[in-house]
């Protein structure tokens, strides 16, 4: 393959867009806004992000460079086809879940991450265990990101993976550092427009080329290979549905998300835009769609490609880069793959960013360095935003199993950190000792289940389990939404034991290591059936506390909206005395 300067060209001009569109954001974020708030616009954008941008940065908390491309791999592969592309109503699935259940209770309560409700239950000790598969899925999905877009552009300008890896990295990482959530939020806008408009230019320019068969035809009928809308056995049944609950509800407890929801003006706007951004997802993966069955149903003799298919070499993830290249016109192919290739940051950026916002804030902030100035965090977010970047940068070049660790991590936030969120949220009286438990067990059931991409074989050969002709088994059972139920259950049964045993007397305070269930000097239950040390986050969302440069635990966590509601209702002065 020949070097492509037209393809350069094209990449370049679509990355120095999406660079100062970056920059402008930037400059918009430190022009706004006091010295105070500085680190909170960073991560929260000030919580003034509007409909439009806000629609668009929601959407682009899944749509990406790795959406797309999965989307029209999936409709590809032969034996799975649309049947299996499950991503598209999946993550759609999980924002209006996220809209209808979750975003108005995390953005009412003021909260700034996704780890901030757990550290105010929980304390200090079960946040940063919520942060390790937290952290571990925004970064492994950055290394899978990266990763895709460099196999994108080396089909592009055939240059070397590395570089085009390292160089979009670099951009991604520099826009992020410098602007937050700022430049995410407009950068996505012109990311999701690029893919919007580059890839349905391109639909109907690969749908009319002579070697493609009419997809109708082949959505049904075996005609290159088969059909591409797939097939569902029976025996594939609990695989599917443990993998679309997966999706569904594993979609949901991601800093991703709550960064859209928590930076939005207020929670009604929180619940809209996740309802517009579960609209944008199926709307995105349509031209996706089409270019998997196009794919399918091209007779790639015909083509410069040439034989054997992309199936055959191993280059089904890269159909939809192939497409764009091989049966659409030059200008056509290079404006679509270079619209695709800018766009994949869309997510990348925003992962690097998820995870530098709760290192900074929840365990560095208010585990190590409560007193910490706004101007100290800020620079913490900056130098992690650069070592979280460049690390899955690493794992992008390095690892050979980046998929295969995205999967696990993605589990993990599945089964660890959504039944946890249900209960830190919806279910009064769970405590530090039900979280613990439930983060364990979950985590050992997930493990000994095993995990054929990282070749891991399980220790629990659950009904129904297969082994293939590498010697991996396979579970069919769907016991990834069981350990997410074992580490639910487990959680409540837990600390309502606990409770009952320090509340009857049966355990002595003292035993109470962790000061979950009783205070160490009062004898009084909080009506969330916690009493904390004065260390951890304290659960006073209604004392008025007037906000400082140097903010401690207890003025973190202050509800201002709760505090405007108290002060316009009849019974607010007399609250408001009582507290004083």
């Amino acid at each position: 393959m020949a070097f492509h300067v037209e393809g350069l060209i094209a990449i370049i001009v679509f990355y120095l867009l999406i660079l100062m569109v970056g920059i402008w954001a930037a400059w918009k974020t430190k022009n706004s806004g006091s010295s105070e708030e500085r680190s909170e616009a960073i991560i929260v954008g000030g919580r003034d992000i509007g409909l439009l941008v806000g629609g668009f940065t929601m959407t682009a908390t899944w749509v990406g460079g790795g959406y797309i491309n999965g989307t029209a791999e999936a409709v590809y592969v032969p034996g799975y086809g649309l049947a299996w592309a499950q991503a598209p109503i999946g993550y759609s699935l999980s924002l209006v879940l996220g809209g209808l259940f979750f975003a108005k209770p995390m953005r009412s309560k003021g909260y700034v991450t996704m780890l901030d409700p757990f550290q105010q239950l929980y304390g200090k000790r079960m946040g940063g265990l919520i942060f390790i598969p937290a952290l571990m899925g925004e970064m492994f999905w950055a290394a899978a990101i990266f990763s895709a877009l460099g196999a994108t552009i080396s089909v592009i300008i055939d240059i070397n993976i590395n570089i085009s890896v390292i160089v979009s990295a670099l951009i991604a990482i520099l826009y992020t550092l410098v602007g937050g959530l700022y430049s995410v939020a407009y950068t996505d806008v012109v990311q999701l427009f690029c893919i919007f408009l580059g890839l349905w230019i391109s639909v109907p320019f690969a749908m009319s080329h002579n070697a493609v068969a009419d997809i109708g035809f082949t959505a049904v009928h075996k005609l290159f290979q088969d059909p591409w809308l797939g097939s569902l056995k029976s025996n594939e049944i609990y695989t599917w549905i443990d993998n679309f609950l997966l999706l569904m509800m594993g979609g949901i407890p991601w800093q991703a998300y709550f960064q859209r929801v928590l930076s939005s003006s207020s929670a009604t706007y929180a619940q809209v835009l996740s309802f517009l951004a579960a609209f944008g997802c199926l709307l995105m993966a349509l031209p996706a769609i089409l270019i998997g069955a196009i794919g399918a149903s091209t007779d790639w003799n015909k083509t410069t490609y040439g034989l054997p298919e992309p199936i055959e070499r191993q280059e089904a993830d890269m159909i939809l880069p192939i497409v764009l290249q091989y049966l659409c016109p030059v200008y056509i192919s290079f404006f679509g793959l270079g619209a695709v290739s800018a766009a994949v940051m869309s997510s990348a950026d925003s992962s690097i960013l998820s995870a530098s916002s709760m290192f900074a804030r929840n365990i560095y902030q208010l585990s190590f360095r409560q007193n910490a100035s706004d101007r100290e965090i800020v620079w913490v977010m900056r130098i992690t935003v650069f070592l979280f970047g460049a690390a899955a940068t690493a794992m992008a070049l390095l690892a050979k199993s980046v998929y295969g660790l995205w999967y696990l991590s993605s589990d993990l936030v599945y089964i660890i950190i959504f039944p946890q969120l249900l209960c830190v949220l919806f279910i009064k009286g769970t405590n530090t000792y039900g979280a613990m438990m439930g983060y364990v067990l979950g985590l050992i059931f997930r493990i000994t289940g095993g995990e054929p991409y990282l070749y891991l074989q399980p220790l629990i050969l659950y009904p129904g389990h297969y082994r293939d002709e590498d010697g991996i088994y396979h579970q069919r059972f769907p016991f990834k939404t069981f350990a997410m139920f074992i580490s639910f259950l487990t959680n409540i049964s837990v600390s309502y034991v606990a409770k009952y045993l320090f509340e009857s007397g049966s355990l002595p305070p003292k035993l109470d290591f962790l000061d979950a269930v009783v205070a160490r000097h009062s004898e009084e239950n909080m009506d969330k059936t916690i009493l904390v040390k004065n260390e951890n986050i304290k659960l006073d969302e209604l004392a008025p506390v007037r906000p400082r440069q140097s903010l401690t635990l207890s003025s973190t966590f202050t509800n201002k909206e709760a505090l405007l509601d108290i002060a316009s209702s009849p019974e607010g002065s007399s609250t408001e005395d009582n507290l004083q």
